[in-house]
């Protein structure tokens, strides 16, 4: 569904994923909701399990801020359930599923766990889930506000998803595009 499409505007793809965030004692799990136009992180969530309760709610608040013609996510079972399937389709939003083990379908959020991994959660070594929560609260601010993006032109994702709304947007490119263009030799 995503092959060849042009990301022109916000809200047109969101896409989620879920990630492990190593604590002193266990792990805590972290889920984000993206735009992929602007970067802009809509929503997100720890929790001290991996029950589909808190991928629901962190659906449902994102839900209730805006709404995305597409969504697409891995292939893990919260996110094909029928509970989380059905909340989309209910909002009449079209689902994307990557292709099973490619995470590079899904680069948007690989790259940010990336960046989040490495400019904060490495760096604070959290001793428990509240602690990570107040400090990835910071972060998400400071990540959506005031951390610029070079494929953005050196603009935040708000200053993006934000003005985008109210202005013709420019295109980007998706990771198939990015791929293609980097594999022509020039002669």
């Amino acid at each position: 569904m995503l092959r060849g499409l042009r990301i022109d505007h916000p809200n047109q793809v969101w896409s989620t994923d879920i990630t492990y965030v190593r604590l002193e004692h266990g792990w805590a799990y972290l889920i984000a909701i993206m735009d992929w136009y602007s970067r802009y992180v809509i929503d997100w969530q720890l929790s001290d399990n991996l029950e589909i309760d808190f991928c629901l709610e962190t659906l449902n608040r994102a839900l209730n801020k805006n709404r995305p013609e597409i969504f697409n996510s891995d292939q893990d079972a919260r996110f094909t359930s029928p509970q989380f399937t059905n909340l989309l389709e209910e909002k009449e939003i079209r689902i994307s599923m990557d292709s099973r083990s490619r995470y590079l379908d899904n680069i948007f959020n690989e790259r940010l766990w990336r960046t989040v991994k490495y400019e904060n959660i490495y760096l604070k070594h959290y001793q428990n889930i509240s602690e990570a929560r107040e400090g990835l609260t910071k972060y998400f601010d400071f990540f959506n506000t005031k951390r610029f993006h070079s494929s953005l032109n050196d603009l935040t994702p708000a200053q993006i998803y934000f003005e985008s709304q109210s202005r013709v947007a420019q295109p980007i490119l998706i990771p198939q595009q990015l791929y293609l263009l980097n594999q022509i030799s020039v002669s």
